[in-house]
């Protein structure tokens, strides 16, 4: 009888540390998004602070505003006066036109010199190459006009999507260079686990693949969707390659969650496979 019940309770103890280590090791992670500026400058208003949640295309930060402000107006004048000068050509070709019309007319009558006329069609000539020389002129400056009037509307950053304010790089007064991160957005579909899988487990984890996340003061499991698996392994060493060794050869594996989430970046979790 001792010895039954010495086999049924070695049983169950088995039974025990095959469940616990069915649980794979791994940390929540995210893929934040960082608001920068296309332009350098002086961060001039940050409205946000870190932790607040924000909507889609809520204003973040602005740049200010007086440095390239100078550029614009700069370039406005150059597209005004490159419009000036367009219409001067065109006056001028005008003009031109008529006067070859009128010569030509009197030429047909014999009134007017072959040579008068010939010099009437190479005025022409001139002043509508300088005319599509000016509306070339003009487009270009038109061109460059409108690209400082777009750099100065972009010194306002905006939430691309909706999402928690994670991180702040930089404050106002502060001098930041283009590209360079002032704010980190966290949208919640963007968070995600990483984890640890055996070999002998990856035929039960595809991509698509339904996982349960467990956390310290996490209620419930939370389930989660497999996003990815790495091809090639990874080993904890030492790095044997033997049979008994065989287990240290593990994947990296992703899996993100539907919604919102209690797991945060860098929260060590338990994933096991949801049956």
């Amino acid at each position: 009888m001792k010895r039954i019940l010495f086999v049924s309770l070695a049983l169950m103890l088995a039974a025990c540390g095959e469940r616990a280590n069915d649980a794979m090791q791994g940390y929540g992670e995210a893929d934040y998004i960082y608001l920068s500026s296309q332009d350098s400058g002086v961060i001039g208003e940050l409205l946000v602070r870190e932790g607040d949640s924000v909507e889609a295309g809520a204003r973040i930060f602005r740049l200010d505003p007086e440095r390239l402000g100078y550029g614009a107006q700069s370039a406005e004048a150059q597209r005004a006066a490159a419009a000036a000068a367009v219409r001067t050509a065109q006056a001028e070709a005008t003009l031109a036109q008529r006067n070859y019309a009128r010569g030509a007319q009197l030429a047909a009558q014999g009134f007017y010199p072959r040579a008068r006329l010939d010099a009437d069609l190479a005025a022409r000539d001139a002043a509508n190459a300088r005319l599509a020389q000016a509306r070339r002129e003009a487009a270009a400056v038109g061109a460059e006009a409108g690209l400082a009037e777009e750099r100065l509307s972009d010194l306002a950053g905006a939430a691309p999507q909706a999402g928690t304010i994670e991180r702040i790089f930089h404050r106002a007064g502060e001098v930041v260079a283009a590209g360079q991160p002032i704010v980190a957005l966290l949208p919640p579909q963007n968070v995600k686990v990483r984890f640890f899988a055996p070999q002998a487990r990856l035929q039960r984890l595809p991509v698509g693949a339904r996982v349960l996340v467990q956390c310290d003061g996490c209620d419930e499991p939370i389930p989660a969707t497999v996003s990815f698996v790495a091809r090639e392994p990874q080993f904890t060493p030492p790095v044997i390659y033997s049979l008994e060794q065989r287990e240290k050869l593990v994947f990296l594996v992703e899996a993100r969650f539907e919604g919102q989430t209690p797991i945060r970046p860098g929260m060590p979790v338990d994933v096991r496979i949801a049956e």
